[in-house]
């Protein structure tokens, strides 16, 4: 038998087709990646999420020479929002990316751990987060729910013994 998996998702053709407080999302993720370390890989990506207290906070991906010590900028913004932030819900997210090799001009999609990452405090918030994806110019994408960037997550559930 073979089944399939479809994703449904928004395309604009640029941030100014957004909604306003889309719009600020987005762009505050490609100014964050300015800032970006990522001297080794030449790599930056920024990543911006709205707050159910409306507040936006933003991160970047930060290399290290020892590669395994580098933390991409999703998960660099998640653990900071429920370290300082653990009461809140982290509604939307935005991921702009830029390199220093060529210009990207399409949408990219986070790394499997950063996804499965965002999969589980999706999950353990009980409210899915949406998703917008930016290139450093062209389009953006919009996702309903992180699940629709990782549709066979690891589930928590089936870790819990208690």
């Amino acid at each position: 038998m073979v089944e399939s998996f479809t994703i449904s998702y928004k395309s604009y053709s640029s941030v100014e087709d957004l909604e306003i407080t889309d719009q600020k999302l987005v762009c505050k993720s490609h100014e964050v990646l300015k800032n970006a370390y990522s001297v080794y890989s030449g790599f930056s990506v920024g990543a911006a999420a709205l707050l159910s207290n409306g507040e936006i906070m933003a991160a970047n991906n930060q290399e290290n020479i020892a590669y395994p010590s580098s933390m991409c900028a999703e998960r660099v913004l998640f653990y900071f929002c429920k370290a300082n932030f653990p009461e809140l819900i982290i509604e939307k997210v935005a991921i702009s990316v830029k390199s220093v090799e060529k210009v990207i001009s399409h949408p990219i999609s986070p790394c499997g751990s950063c996804r499965q990452t965002m999969f589980e405090y999706e999950q353990n918030q009980n409210q899915k987060i949406k998703i917008f994806l930016k290139g450093e110019i062209g389009k953006v994408l919009e996702m309903n729910s992180v699940e629709d960037l990782l549709p066979l997550a690891f589930k928590t559930d089936v870790l819990k013994r208690y």
